[in-house]
């Protein structure tokens, strides 16, 4: 790293519209960090994000901005498909990347970056802003404490709405270059706050269909998910519904947890119920609240402390691979109409290779080789 304490020296890749996160949340930590570079195939887009926000360096080109500058962090807010070798390019430097989800296009892919990322001794991050809301790390610290009892039943909903238009950029949709449809691009935040809180699954069940979108990838996935400890989840991923909403809920042996909002939540989005005679829980809870809406500010504040304290940032390849293979489960399950449990897709498994497995249902038949 350039910096032995902070502000560390942060610079972006990818000036769209996710990248406009990463510079308010940047611009809100001043103490801790400095956007000095950004980059964009298209030069304009970049100067004029520049200005928007001061920046001093503006490049068309990564590698170009890479050799040119001193940097501790890279926020990589490129189209998916550029995620896994602009990550590597990165680490080859020695600096830290933290990309956008998805971190890769598939389980080979995440294993590519396992084995760079050994290699280079850089890690590499993956955005998953909301398991650091307040509420979120306050129930990982209740359920680490085994302070609500087992975990018994999860619900989680990604109920969102995309109109055709939505998918007029010609990288949406599309297996090759975003990946998958919502369970992939939209749900998988809330997937990955349940994982989180309920740890490692066993298996999954699952269904996925193109109902009514003009996309090569699903439009809608339920998933039906077994854990380690014993807890049964559903998981719902939508890009059809017309009430958008996000929804998680978890019923532990003492309490009721569960946050409903859209796009970030803060407490005042939880609610917590409990059980006959464990009343003192709900009183403990609603000790420390906090109005801070989940956020990129909060994940990027964490990450520099974890650089001021040599810890492993979070959230680590190893944590980002998991929360892929639940995905990959999804469409594996969903497309060979079987369940799958962790571990399984491996190798030369044509769901370790790409989302898709090459199997989509409502995929234009191939015509057979000649």
């Amino acid at each position: 790293m350039s910096s032995e304490h902070s502000p560390y020296r942060v610079a972006i890749i990818g000036t769209g519209g996710i990248a406009t996160a990463h510079a308010v949340a940047l611009a809100d930590l001043p103490q801790q960090a400095e956007l000095v570079a950004v980059v964009d195939i298209d030069a304009d887009r970049a100067e004029q994000f520049a200005q928007r926000f001061s920046v001093p360096a503006v490049y068309t080109d990564a590698g170009a901005m890479l050799a040119a500058e001193e940097l501790d962090l890279v926020n990589i807010c490129t189209p998916p498909q550029t995620h896994g070798p602009l990550a590597i390019e990165v680490i080859r430097h020695g600096v830290a990347a933290l990309v956008e989800k998805p971190t890769a296009l598939s389980l080979r892919e995440m294993d590519e970056l396992a084995e760079a990322q050994a290699r280079y001794e850089a890690p590499i991050l993956t955005v998953f802003q909301h398991r650091f809301g307040a509420a979120g790390i306050r129930l990982r610290d209740f359920v680490q404490a085994e302070k609500l009892g087992r975990p018994l039943v999860a619900t989680c909903e990604t109920l969102w709405y995309r109109n055709d238009a939505y998918f007029e950029v010609p990288w949406r949709g599309r297996w090759d270059i975003e990946g998958g449809g919502p369970t992939m691009g939209h749900g998988i935040h809330q997937f990955d706050l349940m994982l989180s809180v309920l740890g490692p699954w066993v298996d999954i069940s699952a269904f996925a269909a193109r109902q009514s979108r003009p996309t090569d990838t699903e439009d809608v996935s339920v998933a039906l998910a077994r854990f380690e400890n014993g807890a049964l989840a559903t998981v719902v991923n939508s890009v059809v519904s017309p009430r958008e909403t996000s929804r998680l809920r978890f019923d532990f042996e003492y309490a009721t947890v569960e946050v409903e909002h859209l796009y970030g939540y803060q407490d005042a989005d939880w609610t917590f119920t409990a059980a006959p005679g464990h009343e003192h829980l709900a009183a403990e809870w609603g000790e420390a609240t906090s109005d801070e809406v989940s956020s990129h500010r909060m994940q990027l504040s964490a990450i520099f402390q974890a650089f001021t304290n040599h810890t492993e940032p979070e959230v680590s390849l190893k944590e980002a691979r998991r929360t892929l293979e639940f995905a990959a489960a999804t469409y594996a399950s969903a497309f060979r109409r079987e369940t799958v449990s962790a571990g399984q897709i491996a190798g030369t498994d044509p769901f370790a290779q790409s989302m898709s497995g090459d199997l989509v249902p409502w995929a234009p038949m191939k015509a057979p080789a000649v």
